[in-house]
């Protein structure tokens, strides 16, 4: 029986392991074996493969199994997918509508430079991938960036965002715009929502390809910190803090912020160094996580 080869990718297994498989043509006596290589020559392969590619991405916008299985996420907007691009972030495959294809074609060149053929389909195709209104028809799979561990983000004197058990994806991506704007070194996320649900991956407006993230346990988080030196801080609603306005931050220092409903727990907040607040006027006792943290970054990177 006549083999004949071209480039394939099944990604219903795994996007970092190439494996074969057969189909068999009764009619004309030929099986055809696909394999991934990057690129597909054979037409019937290459539609099958960027039906797969669609299907993928499908998948990893709906569900962060899927993200973690294939160590991707979904990118959504010419802003985002652009962004991205710029910073060299690694993209595995881009999907465009046709009228994008159109209305774009220097940055669509660019990214097939960067990440090879451009998967283009139908608008009402792109529209049912778009969770958003606002996407103008190009998406992207993005390369999960390589973790870090909480020892290896802090350094002396660093400044630094410690997010806890924060499950609003919202809000998790306004702090991470934030902190990159604010300058901080760093952000450690203690069993947070995924940074890389696709809401908080539009909220970060780009920053998630510039801010140093590493996720982390309560231990691992506060072991690292006590080895550099860094004072730990715990954001309350307590009469006896410290006023934010009143606490130093030159010798670094990281701050402890805690999810939207609850605050940081009690056992939490009695291993820190300190505790700090933020005066508030008139009836208001507390602030959205998000408004808060942006508030503490910026009098802690003054």
């Amino acid at each position: 029986m006549l083999l004949t080869f071209c480039d394939f990718y099944d990604f219903e297994k795994t996007v970092n392991k190439p494996h074969f498989y057969a189909r068999k043509k009764e009619e004309q006596g030929v099986a055809t074996v696909y394999c991934f290589k990057g690129k597909c020559k054979d037409k019937k392969c290459a539609e099958i493969c960027e039906n797969d590619k669609i299907k993928l991405f499908k998948k990893i916008a709906s569900n962060k199994k899927y993200r973690s299985e294939y160590g991707l996420f979904p990118l959504e907007g010419v802003r985002l997918v652009e962004d991205a691009a710029m910073e060299n972030a690694e993209m595995s495959f881009v999907i465009a509508s046709e009228t994008a294809s159109e209305k774009f074609p220097e940055l669509l060149e660019k990214l097939e430079e960067k990440c090879g053929k451009i998967i283009t389909v139908p608008d009402d195709l792109a529209s049912s991938l778009a969770q958003t209104q606002g996407t103008q028809g190009i998406f992207a799979a993005c390369k999960m960036p390589k973790s870090i561990s909480a020892d290896e983000l802090v350094k002396e004197r660093g400044k630094y965002a410690v997010l806890v058990q924060l499950q609003d994806p919202g809000n998790m991506g306004t702090i991470i715009r934030t902190a990159d704007a604010m300058g901080v070194d760093g952000i450690i996320a203690v069993n947070c929502c995924d940074i890389y649900n696709p809401k908080t991956v539009r909220s970060t407006m780009g920053s998630l390809f510039r801010m140093k993230i590493a996720n982390a346990d309560e231990d691992e988080m506060f072991a690292a910190l006590k080895s550099k030196g860094i004072e730990t801080f715990a954001s309350v609603i307590d009469s006896d803090a410290l006023s934010l306005t009143e606490c130093s931050f030159k010798n670094g220092a990281a701050v402890l912020i805690g999810n939207e409903g609850n605050g940081l727990s009690r056992e939490t907040v009695s291993r820190c160094d300190k505790k700090l607040t933020i005066h508030m006027n008139g009836n208001v006792n507390s602030l959205n996580a998000a408004t808060a943290a942006s508030i503490i970054m910026w009098e802690l990177t003054k």
